[in-house]
């Protein structure tokens, strides 16, 4: 048996594959943030190690599965994130297969440089119960977006930043931003 070379970090997530390869409809995730903790962490290719980002006040927590889309590059310079819906929470490092059902479109900025787009990926991972009768974002309801679009608000003004919800469309434009995200991480 050869024994392989250890760096003393973790081999790097971001270089996976984008899509499944037994089905293309269904992206790859990896989990950077678990659903109910107020840790925002993110995967940092150089060091090939997930570092802790922010830590959220008492009383705000990640309300869902946050995590990027392997082999991409968003209009922000990261990976394209992504919101995944399922039962449990993952851990980070998870690697998630989802399916889409939509796009929350957004801008951040804050007031020394420009806004910058930063849309958020939403998905079903495929094996989960709780979700499984979600095929397209609208089925989530009206209510339940506009708490996803407000976590996102508070979320960046922690940071003195602005996020501005542009829109939110359905699983044919979210497949679309993914495979932008693609050409660009090239």
């Amino acid at each position: 048996m050869t024994k392989a070379k250890s760096s003393g970090s973790l081999v790097d997530p971001s270089r996976l594959p984008s899509v499944d390869a037994d089905d293309p409809a269904i992206i790859q995730v990896v989990i950077e943030t678990p659903k109910g903790s107020r840790n925002k962490y993110a995967f940092d290719p150089k060091q090939r190690i997930f570092e802790l980002k922010k830590v959220l006040p008492a009383g705000m927590a990640f309300p869902y599965d946050f995590g990027f889309i392997p082999r991409t590059r968003a209009e922000d310079g990261d990976p394209v994130d992504v919101l995944v819906l399922m039962d449990e929470p993952a851990f980070p490092g998870c690697l998630l297969k989802c399916r889409l059902i939509g796009i929350i479109e957004g801008e951040q900025g804050d007031t020394k440089k420009k806004t910058v787009r930063n849309d958020r990926i939403v998905a079903v991972e495929q094996e989960n119960h709780s979700w499984a009768d979600i095929k397209v974002i609208g089925d989530l309801g009206k209510q339940f977006l506009r708490e996803l679009e407000e976590f996102f608000v508070n979320y960046h003004r922690l940071s003195d930043e602005e996020f501005r919800v542009i829109d939110v469309k359905g699983p044919k434009e979210a497949k679309k931003r993914i495979k932008d995200g693609m050409r660009g991480a090239r």
